[in-house]
């Protein structure tokens, strides 16, 4: 069941999504929402009721227990807020969450069905996997749509993969079944330096939004954030010689992916897990 904050009347709205888990690394496209939503002050619309999607027992709740008892119990959901940029001429609803343990489906299919009821005319999923890439030059994003001409604008590859999926993959074929334009961009994050945050990330899926929508996208603190991250990586680098090397001929490599590969998503699927530790050798 989804809790609604009032049903608002939005102009042309499109709808820009993103989870964390498996299709988040280094938090760099839910970091996205949350830019967002701090500098276009975005007010809260649904809220998706967690008890049909969540295991409890892998996505805790959180609580603020004090002398008087048990003050406050924060849930993981998935949660909808809108706003309206300004010098836009339509409205942006946001979409972020954690990633659902189960009734992946059914998830899908409340997400449209919300979608249905905000009058949503556009979709960009957004996602990110750690990857072989190079960190000094901008990082690489790519992506998938159904809408054809919007695709060769952005220059984007055809796709032939077949492998593991997360959420953003599950809704693109939602959206795409009920013809809704639906664009999903991944951001490539070095593996080699995916701790959380990656503002540099964070950048790069910001300016394929303002390529999506024709919109500028206030960036706030990344610019600094990010040179702030590619001194500390150059660091790390330079105390060794070997990753040096690597990365150098990363840089050198000819970086003009379409969607991330088999390999590559393979590969991030498996440091997934091993981030999640023996946990996910029991689901």
């Amino acid at each position: 069941m989804t809790e609604f904050d009032g049903l608002p009347v939005l102009r042309s709205p499109v709808l820009i999504a993103a989870f964390t888990g498996w299709n988040d690394a280094a938090d760099s496209a839910s970091q996205v929402i949350s830019h967002l939503t701090e500098q276009w002050q975005a007010r809260h619309v649904a809220t998706i009721d967690p008890d049909p999607y969540y295991d409890f027992q892998m996505a805790r709740p959180t609580v603020k227990v004090t002398a008087e008892g048990v003050q406050r119990i924060d849930w993981p959901f998935s949660g909808f807020s809108a706003a309206s940029p300004a010098d836009a001429d339509r409205d942006v609803v946001l979409l972020t969450g954690a990633e659902p343990s189960m009734h992946w489906r059914g998830f899908c299919e409340e997400i449209a069905e919300i979608c249905h009821s905000l009058e949503i005319e556009q979709v960009i999923l957004l996602g990110a996997i750690m990857a072989d890439v190079g960190y000094a030059k901008p990082l690489p994003v790519s992506g998938t749509s159904n809408d054809p001409d919007l695709a060769s604008r952005l220059r984007m590859e055809d796709v032939d993969y077949e492998g593991p999926a997360g959420i953003i993959t599950l809704l693109h074929s939602t959206f795409q079944h009920i013809e809704i334009p639906v664009t999903s961009c991944w951001v490539h994050v070095p593996h080699y330096a995916s701790t959380s945050p990656c503002p540099k990330a964070t950048l790069s899926l910001l300016h394929r939004i303002e390529e999506l929508l024709d919109l500028p996208v206030p960036a706030g603190g990344l610019v600094e954030q990010t040179a702030e991250w590619e001194n500390e990586v150059t660091r790390l680098v330079e105390a060794d010689s070997d990753i040096a090397d690597y990365i150098n001929s990363l840089e050198d490599a000819d970086d003009s992916p379409g969607e991330p590969s088999g390999d590559d998503i393979a590969r991030d699927f498996e440091r997934y897990l091993r981030r999640r530790g023996p946990q996910a050798d029991e689901e």
